[in-house]
Order: C-alpha cells, then structure tokens, then sequence
C-alpha cells in the first residue's frame, strides 16, 4: 500500500537523482574548462557577501580570475555589491520559479551560460542564506564552504549537522565580535567535531582581515588541484 509519506519520498528521491545528473554534466563542463567552483553555504547574515567584497580584489591581485553566481529569493543587492569590483556577477533570483530556498544544478547552468568561463578561474556561488536544502544539493562544484558567524551561537552545528559533515571547509566568521558576545569558541570548536571531525576550519575576520591569508591561500591550494 502507498502511503503518502512514501510518495513523498519518492518524489525528494527523483529530484535529487535528476539535480545530481546536471551536477555531473557541469562537473565535466568545469573540468574541461579547468574552472574551479567553491559553492559558499550558511544562514542568512553570515558574511557570505561581505566574505567575497574582501576576498575579489585579494584574488585580483594574485593574477586569479574570479566570477560570482549570486542566489538569492529577491532583489539584487548582494550582486550589486560585488559588481563594484569589476567581475563577472549573474543574479538568480528563485522567487520567479517559486521561491526556491536553494540553488539547484539546473539553476548553476543558467547561471554559468551567461559568463565567459574561459575567462574565469575561479566560480563563487553565493548560494540562498539557508542551512538546510543548499547541503543537499549537489551543484558540480569542487568544494563546500561552510560559514558559521559567531552571533548564531555555538549549538548551530548540532542543530544542522548536514551543512558541515557536507562541507570541505568550515569558516568561522565574525570573530572580531566575540569579545562583545556571549559566546564560547571552545564549544563551537567542540560541536563541529563532533558532527564532522575531519572539517578543516578557518576562524577569520573579512573586515579585520583576520585569517583572510588562511583564505586565500585555501582557495589557491583547490584552484592548483582542480588544474592538477
């Protein structure tokens, strides 16, 4: 007997393995390209944009060649934001299509088709401000970051173990603020142990600059091996 809860199961089932078959094709795509795609995942507010406002002109600098896929359900502000530092940004905004809370592989391909990958080394994908679905969606990228600010308290990792045992890196954001919050780093540290404890982590401030070199020699060390 079909039950309602197995239909719905059938149907989760049949979306991912359809997303995952497109996430393979861009893999492939990227790979020939020689393109190297960091799919950037947290809550809304994390410093996912303030991240990329730092992290573009440092990777200008190095001779890298950025571009930035922007996710969001409405309005353009974060790619406005990073438009400024003259590279390659597409919006897609999901609330045209029903206000997906995640990026999809399909949506990664329209994004991509409007960018000139042959002069990109290096793709962003600003992924919606979500911890849930975006784990879940495989996009073709090389690499998951995971960031986690400092004010959402230190039992998130507990509460959506998916989005760090998912993830290649666990940034910890904002940490200029800690002196003013009521906040313990050893039991944030503990908590993405216990869910994931091979996750490399990265405790930074973009504002500060604090571990911003920590960053950035990070995304070139996935950059030399996607060319490898």
């Amino acid at each position: 007997m079909t039950t309602e809860k197995t239909r719905r199961v059938g149907v989760v089932t049949n979306i991912l393995a359809a997303n995952d078959r497109v996430a393979d094709e861009n893999r492939r795509l990227f790979a020939t390209k020689g393109l190297c795609v960091i799919n950037l995942i947290s809550s809304p507010g994390a410093g996912k944009t303030t991240l990329l406002e730092h992290t573009l002109p440092a990777l200008a600098q190095r001779g890298i060649r950025a571009a930035v896929i922007v996710g969001d359900i409405a309005t353009t502000r974060d790619a406005d934001r990073l438009a400024v530092h003259d590279v390659p940004v597409v919006q897609i905004c999901t609330e045209a299509f029903g206000g997906s809370c995640h990026l999809e592989a399909s949506t990664i391909r329209m994004g991509m088709d409007q960018i000139d990958l042959d002069g990109v080394d290096l793709l962003f994908v600003e992924n919606i401000g979500n911890l849930v679905c975006p784990a879940e969606f495989d996009l073709g990228e090389r690499a998951k970051v995971a960031l986690l600010s400092v004010t959402e308290g230190e039992d998130k990792p507990l509460k959506y173990p998916l989005a760090f045992q998912e993830s290649d890196l666990g940034l910890i954001t904002k940490i200029d603020l800690v002196p003013h919050l009521d906040f313990d780093m050893d039991a944030l540290r503990e908590n993405i142990e216990t869910v994931n404890p091979k996750l490399p982590r990265i405790e930074l401030s973009a504002r500060r600059g604090t571990a911003m070199e920590a960053w950035l020699g990070w995304l070139e060390e996935q950059l030399a091996a996607t060319r490898a």
